[in-house]
């Protein structure tokens, strides 16, 4: 059963959009100043890894070298209790590295026309499941088009393992057998020919691993942890399932052609888009996230600071089903969560327009509607049980001009 599960369909893929393939559209992302980290070339080699951290294939296998054949388990457990900071912070440098050497996985060995058809399904599922995201990289250059849909679809069969319709089935097992079969990707031996659009995509930009690796380890989190005592274990998560995107996004979206800063701080700032993003989420689908899968990602003692007991939330009883009025306690907790969110909103814009200039104007627009979601979630007067906030078409259409204008300068240091 476990095999059977974690040999996602990309055909099955359907339902509400998920947290980490929503995380894609709204993430920035950038490479090093030097031309070989925008995505020059360089020989493939193994991937960098914590001693003791876990057993991992190599992801890069060294020239003339035979692929190595140990593999790993992740107890969700453990997961769970590592340093979710320390985990951020060591992919964040092995993505620098890999950025600034700009390494690359070896391509897979697939006739050409069945590597467009892969990109294709990967356009389509895109484009169908996350239409705001897909017209932003309708922006973009060809190529990294085709790159980010193929990290979109890989994201969202991740994803589709512990919310999908088999997620009942999926043991840890099975995310262990998914996580080898990511491994394959990245020494060019992909199982399917989704996978191996994403395996064409790490051959043709200096993407590392680790983000992946981190994203399958928020799916090990999903499958024991439905509740979050405190904010810091709260950023844990929101890392592993929307931070890693930014990770995996920066080598393709580039930075512009003379920026000489910091390649670190360009990173924060899309680990910092990816953690307002998913705070956002959580803020919007609050009633959704209980009623269909028992989860409060709400930190419980910041409930608590307000006078709330999670059973009201599981009760649905904040907001009065007869007459709508929602509690002033859960007003007064949900401005205090939404203060935050635009918080780091504000620490994300720091590094868009280091952005190569291809990327500045999706991502901005992307930042700005996502941003947005939080005003609706106040225009519905705070009842997120009841009513899912939502940026309107038109109103998508209305921010552009603007978006446009914020990104027409670069950031150079």
């Amino acid at each position: 059963m476990a095999s059977a599960s974690c040999a996602v369909s990309v055909s099955r893929l359907g339902g509400a959009t998920s947290r980490a393939s929503r995380s894609i559209a709204r993430l920035g992302a950038s490479s090093s100043s030097s031309p070989a980290a925008r995505g020059g070339g360089g020989p493939v080699a193994r991937s960098s890894a914590r001693a003791g951290s876990r057993r991992v294939s190599a992801s890069l296998v060294e020239p003339g070298a035979a692929p190595a054949s140990a593999t790993f388990q992740r107890r969700p457990e453990d997961v769970v209790a590592s340093n979710g900071r320390e985990v951020e912070q060591f992919a964040l440098e092995c993505c620098v590295k890999r950025q600034t050497s700009g390494i690359r996985a070896p391509p897979p060995s697939i006739p050409s026309d069945m590597l467009d058809g892969a990109y294709e399904r990967c356009r389509e599922v895109t484009g169908e499941y996350a239409k705001t995201f897909y017209l932003g990289t309708k922006l973009m250059t060809p190529e990294k088009q085709r790159a980010i849909w193929a990290i979109y679809v890989w994201c969202r069969r991740t994803d589709e393992l512990v919310d999908g319709p088999n997620a009942s089935h999926i043991t840890p097992e099975a995310l262990d057998q998914w996580e080898a079969r990511l491994e394959g990707i990245f020494e060019g031996r992909p199982r399917d020919v989704i996978d191996a659009a994403l395996c064409d995509a790490v051959s043709r930009y200096p993407v590392d691993i680790q983000p992946f690796r981190d994203m399958v380890d928020g799916m090990r989190m999903d499958l024991v942890k439905p509740r979050y005592e405190t904010f810091d274990e709260l950023y844990e998560y929101c890392y592993r399932v929307a931070g890693t995107v930014g990770l995996m996004s920066m080598p393709i979206m580039g930075t512009d052609d003379d920026y000489e800063g910091d390649l670190e701080k360009v990173y924060k700032a899309a680990l910092s888009l990816g953690l307002a993003n998913q705070l956002t989420n959580i803020l919007r689908d609050v009633g959704e996230d209980v009623q269909t899968r028992n989860r409060i990602y709400v930190p419980i003692n910041e409930l608590a600071e307000f006078g709330i007991d999670e059973i009201e939330i599981v009760r649905g009883t904040l907001v009065n089903s007869a007459t709508g009025q929602v509690d002033e306690r859960w007003k007064r907790f949900m401005k205090f969560q939404i203060d935050r969110a635009r918080e780091v909103f504000a620490e994300a814009e720091a590094g868009v327009n280091c952005l190569h200039k291809d990327a500045r104007w999706p991502v901005w627009s992307a930042l700005d509607v996502y941003r947005d979601i939080l005003d609706n979630i106040e225009a519905n007067d705070y009842d997120n049980f009841s009513k899912r906030a939502f940026v309107p078409k038109l109103q998508k259409f209305a921010m552009l001009p603007k978006s446009y204008m914020k990104a027409q300068t670069a950031q150079r240091l």
